[in-house]
């Protein structure tokens, strides 16, 4: 029961229903893979949210590390989960639980928006990273954009919104690094517009600058959708 109504409670703070185009552009293509798997925005309104980001260069990558945006995984929502394990509880289906432990997700199954394939989850040692929480705006390309002059409660905010993270496949966001969309986009079609989307929504709300090549793709994707 816990489990079911922290999900909906996830769900609720991101409301991120996939609507607009057709198959191919994504954001009607009819993937469910779990609470996080597009942003809200039609295309028409991504592109305008897009033309009010700021276009600068990308600044240098000096004094950056990962624990500039806080401890990984903090319980920031203070339900008493991490967010590592909140993700994985909103993305997956089919979930089971540590015994007597209802934040630690021990198995289930991920519809991976990057790839479309259908994956298991198994927590182990060995196991756990088939199943990656990928930061939708990788926490290095977000220090080469503006979050090096935030605050520190500004950066672990970031890193932990879940409209920032997205559970998918382990090998393909190691693929992806601190890409942005000039240089990584997900190899499945359909989900490029949403993924677009997203981003955009994130570097809006937390005022991130994009590069002039970012830019140009984005909106490749975006006039496609």
């Amino acid at each position: 029961m816990r489990a079911a109504l922290e999900r909906g409670a996830v769900a609720a703070v991101i409301v991120l229903a996939v609507a607009g185009c057709g198959p191919e552009g994504g954001f009607g293509g009819g993937f469910s893979g779990g609470g996080g798997s597009g942003s809200g925005k039609s295309a028409p309104a991504a592109l305008k949210e897009l033309e009010k980001l700021e276009v600068k260069g990308r600044a240098p990558m000096t004094g950056f590390d990962r624990d500039e945006f806080g401890t990984a995984w903090a319980d920031v929502d203070k339900n008493g989960c991490d967010t590592r394990n909140d993700i994985l509880r909103r993305d997956l289906e089919e979930e089971t639980f540590k015994k007597g432990d209802e934040c630690i997700v021990l198995t289930g199954v991920l519809h991976d928006p990057y790839s479309g394939k259908t994956i298991t989850f198994e927590r182990g040692a060995r196991t756990s990273m088939a199943v990656q929480i990928d930061h939708v705006i990788a926490l290095a390309d977000a220090w080469q954009k503006g979050a090096r002059q935030w605050s520190t409660a500004k950066r672990k905010a970031l890193a932990n919104d879940p409209l920032n993270l997205l559970a998918v496949d382990g090998p393909l966001n190691n693929q992806k690094g601190a890409g942005d969309a000039a240089t990584w986009l997900p190899p499945r079609r359909a989900y490029r517009c949403p993924y677009v989307a997203r981003q955009i929504e994130v570097k809006a709300k937390y005022g991130l600058w994009v590069t002039a090549a970012e830019k140009d793709a984005m909106k490749a994707v975006l006039t496609s959708c």
